[in-house]
């Protein structure tokens, strides 16, 4: 489930990553692996480089024992963050499938927040890591959950000036990440006070667990080396319950909640037909439930398929900010 640009990225991977390239000449210093290996800013996380050299975009990458390899974040500061002294509310992106930590920044986030008083963390969730520990893995540790829930945003929180509470983060995300935002607002109440889901699941039991088998199909073909986030051939059926959306309705009672789904994929892509129908389905299920209990939130269902649509990103980014606690 993403939009791909491979183009871009390569010319940007080949530059050293889009935030390093933008970062030239602006002073500052770039950490090597080996140098910042050794700097350990606690919660399990050790630094093992970073590239603070651009005004508003920060880079970083981590060792830690929930992740395999080292994933990376970019951290994007607003535009008076170094001379202003305020605290600020925070919007954790999370990226589809097949996508990264820079896909955001390829996509126009600095645009999109362009004198906006927020700070916008975009971590690495695994090509296929449907933001989730999975059940089994054959590759070492993938835990995208624990990583980001227990380690990243206690970090943040650490070492940038943050509103360390409800009011004062939210989550969001594309397809892959658009489940995980709302998966993470259901299981961790207390930590988001917006969440939207831009063509990302939130039904994963419907047509016969179409979500589940995808999500443990991709996992297991591209980051687990057969593993799955769930179990094969039988689910792990608590975990499945804990994580699905439609099952957690209370959950995202006094949440802001912004839902995004394509009606009208073009009809010669299958791909884009199929997920985006499954997402749509889904979406309108979990909106029936939300309005069953009394929980508003906001719908749009636009032309097209599945793909970022940077004017109700721009629009969600506004209304979280509206919604938070003000900088």
């Amino acid at each position: 489930m993403s939009e791909q640009h491979p183009t871009r990225r390569n010319l940007l991977k080949a530059a050293g990553g889009l935030s390093a390239a933008l970062a030239a000449g602006t002073g500052g210093a770039l950490l090597s692996a080996s140098a910042a290996s050794a700097a350990n800013d606690g919660f399990g996380l050790h630094i093992a480089g970073r590239d603070e050299r651009d005004p508003r975009m920060w880079y970083y990458r981590f060792q830690t024992a929930q992740i395999g390899w080292n994933p990376g974040v970019n951290v994007l500061l607003p535009d008076d963050y170094h001379w202003s002294g305020r605290t600020y509310p925070v919007l954790y992106l999370l990226h589809g499938g097949l996508q990264d930590f820079i896909t955001f920044d390829l996509e126009g986030i600095r645009a999109w927040t362009a004198g906006k008083r927020i700070i916008v963390v975009m971590p690495d969730g695994g090509r296929t890591g449907w933001y989730s520990n999975p059940v089994h893995s054959n590759v070492g540790p993938r835990n995208w959950e624990n990583f980001h829930i227990n380690q990243l945003i206690p970090w943040v929180d650490a070492n940038f000036r943050t509103y360390a509470e409800y009011n004062g983060r939210a989550v969001s995300g594309f397809s892959m990440g658009g489940f995980g935002a709302l998966k993470y607002a259901a299981k961790y109440y207390g930590h988001f006070a917006s969440v939207s889901s831009h063509s990302g699941p939130a039904s994963l039991r419907r047509d016969g667990g179409l979500v589940v088998h995808w999500a443990n199909v991709t996992s297991g073909a591209v980051d687990l080396g057969g593993g799955t986030v769930y179990g094969a051939p039988f689910w792990d059926e608590a975990r499945v319950s804990a994580d699905n959306p439609v099952q957690r309705i209370e959950s995202f009672r006094n949440k802001r909640i912004f839902l995004v789904a394509g009606t009208g994929p073009n009809p010669v892509d299958w791909y884009q037909a199929i997920t985006e129908r499954q997402v749509l389905d889904g979406q309108r299920e979990f909106g029936s439930l939300l309005r069953n209990a009394g929980i508003p939130y906001q719908s749009h269902e636009p032309d097209g398929g599945h793909l970022i649509r940077h004017n109700l990103m721009q629009d969600d980014i506004n209304g979280i900010i509206a919604h938070l606690r003000k900088a």
